[in-house]
């Protein structure tokens, strides 16, 4: 049974695509548990002679930004609840989705942050590759932003089996970029429902 309405906005960098699967997963559990659903994709940071060095960055980019557009204040001030996906950079959140959230002062300063749900998912290139210091990295943010922060916990089975974190959804690309598994997926579904679930509540209780 669906909650009452809220918007969720779930703003990710993906240079591979594993992250992209993920925030598409969310953004479908988000819709399914009733919300109305925004996905966005941070733009790269790096100049077009680095991205061309990799093959198919430059490429897979421009797809992303055409398909999901890049994330506006506007965006965040519409969001009941934001989603935050990034890959893992040394154990920690990448530059592309960090420079963003540095971007929110001034919503910060006017206090329309204040109540906000939010959650953060990753993908790691190795099983011990940072996932769970990558999501909990973010939480700082998020606190000083004001956001309530909605953990997956162990709320579903998968979790319990190993798919995912407690902290948010998660994957594991190896060295070839392999795309999450389903059990994987399940769990970003799950986590977009619960975020939505919450921020639901919250938006109800205001």
């Amino acid at each position: 049974m669906p909650y009452s309405k809220a918007n969720i906005l779930v703003v990710f960098y993906s240079r591979d695509g594993s992250v992209e699967a993920l925030a598409r997963a969310i953004g479908e559990g988000a819709h399914e548990a009733g919300a109305e659903v925004r996905l966005r994709r941070v733009p790269d940071l790096v100049s077009q002679d680095v991205m061309a060095k990799v093959p198919g960055w430059q490429e897979r980019s421009e797809r992303m930004l055409a398909e999901y557009g890049t994330p506006t204040l506007a965006d965040v001030e519409w969001a009941d609840g934001i989603i935050f996906g990034t890959p893992t950079r040394f154990g920690n959140t990448s530059a592309e989705l960090k420079a963003f959230i540095d971007g929110l002062g001034s919503l910060w300063f006017q206090g329309k942050l204040n109540g906000k749900a939010a959650g953060a998912f990753t993908s790691t290139a190795g099983p011990h590759g940072g996932n769970e210091t990558t999501v909990v990295s973010l939480f700082i943010p998020m606190a000083h932003l004001g956001f309530i922060i909605v953990p997956t916990g162990y709320t579903h089975e998968n979790v319990v089996q190993g798919h995912g974190t407690p902290y948010g959804a998660s994957s594991t690309s190896g060295q070839n970029s392999a795309k999450p598994t389903g059990e994987e997926l399940v769990v970003a579904k799950h986590q977009g429902a619960r975020v939505t679930h919450v921020a639901a509540a919250l938006k109800a209780a205001h």
